[in-house]
């Protein structure tokens, strides 16, 4: 019997390769003579840099940049031999980055994963690939922008300060200070989610109350990107206010589209092509993925639904284990899911659950590798002898 096991990472416990090892052991516990092949996933978020960078023995490379409130550190990231420098947002603009007491949605800048896309690209990067999932901004890729050489401009010619709520007052993009490279080299933008930059479910209303928005500064911010998609269409002639995961990272994807021509594409999709997933499904009885919770959200092209529909088309069944399961999941939305399955036992404390995250998942990947031995052993017909 073969097992693949893909999860993604479980937020604030486990990364991609450590769910996969808990997942892992609980399955050969439960058939020790299986086949079982590892493959870490991310979808654009946390991790997509390690994920793909180690499954395709990337060199790791480091650059100085200021963190979401402007202090500095180092950031990690990955260049392939074909000279693609895989670059997560996370790693320099990220909201595991800041305490709950520093998220600041109106004010965190996306400036620091621009100091590292322009290091990766004076190092000679011939594509650059940028994961934009985990951000602590709601900036529009402003941020970002400004590290390349991009000035966002007032109406008394001011240059803005950093933050989203600044975008209120645009009145234009002065682009003429652009690094050449970046017009030069391809930029790709690997979205973790299909948000549009405005709305209901964008970048300001969905995304900023859990990077400490206020109801009113999500209002605010959506004011905000609403004039920077004016600006751009008027400048750039890109029109980014319902585009495809154009909300992905607080609208940096929409940003780097509008100003750059950025081409954005499936954070998950990519991944799972980058790692060899549908090669690694060949022959497999049986998918184990995970995240940390499903949820709704889970259907904006999160990893475990990337996951389920690569396995679905491949005739594979697809279990997901969770650290929780959202009051939101209904069975006829996951219709590529066969199961899903909460990780915890009984009700626990969330600090209990991540401390215990990979005792759990073990336990749990056990649980379901046995009942699904267990139903595929009974379900086989009984030779003509025994009927006789």
């Amino acid at each position: 019997m073969k097992l693949v096991v893909a999860p993604n990472a479980l937020k604030g416990s486990l990364s991609p390769f450590e769910a996969a090892t808990a997942i892992a052991n609980g399955a050969r516990r439960a058939r020790p003579d299986a086949e079982v092949v590892e493959v870490p996933i991310a979808d654009g978020g946390d991790g997509t840099a390690e994920v793909v960078g180690k499954a395709r023995s990337a060199d790791f490379r480091e650059a100085s940049a200021l963190d979401p409130r402007g202090r500095p550190r180092r950031a990690r990231y990955a260049w392939l031999e074909d000279g693609t420098a895989i670059i997560d947002v996370a790693t320099a603009s990220g909201l595991a980055l800041l305490t709950e007491n520093e998220r600041s949605a109106t004010l965190a800048t996306s400036f620091g994963t621009g100091q590292v896309l322009r290091a990766a690209l004076e190092a000679g990067a011939q594509r650059v690939v940028l994961g934009v999932g985990g951000s602590a901004t709601v900036d529009g890729g402003a941020g970002v922008l400004q590290a390349l050489g991009v000035r966002f401009l007032d109406d008394a010619g001011r240059e803005l300060p950093p933050g989203g709520s600044a975008l209120a007052r645009l009145a234009r993009i002065d682009s003429s200070g652009l690094t050449p490279l970046a017009r030069h080299v391809p930029i790709e933008v690997a979205c973790d989610v299909d948000s549009a930059l405005l709305g209901e479910q964008g970048a300001a209303r969905l995304f900023a109350p859990q990077k400490g928005g206020s109801a009113s500064d999500v209002e605010d911010l959506e004011r905000a990107l609403t004039r920077l998609a004016d600006v751009v269409e008027r400048d750039f002639g890109r029109d980014v206010r319902t585009m495809t995961s154009g909300g992905a990272a607080g609208g940096i994807a929409a940003g780097l589209h509008g100003v750059l021509g950025a081409r954005l594409m499936a954070g998950v999709d990519w991944v799972l092509d980058a790692v060899g997933f549908d090669q690694a499904l060949a022959g497999a009885a049986l998918c184990l993925t995970a995240e940390g919770q499903l949820d709704s959200q889970s259907l904006r092209n999160k990893g475990p639904w990337g996951v389920a529909r690569r396995a679905a088309a491949h005739g594979v069944p697809v279990v997901v284990l969770g650290g929780s399961i959202g009051a939101d999941v209904r069975t006829g939305d996951f219709a590529d899911f066969t199961a899903w399955f909460s990780i915890c036992q009984r009700p626990v404390l969330l600090e209990e659950a991540l401390t215990h995250a990979a005792t759990l998942l073990e336990a749990a990947s056990e649980q379901v590798v046995r009942l699904f031995v267990a139903a595929a052993t009974s379900a086989k017909p009984e030779p003509p002898e025994s009927r006789a």
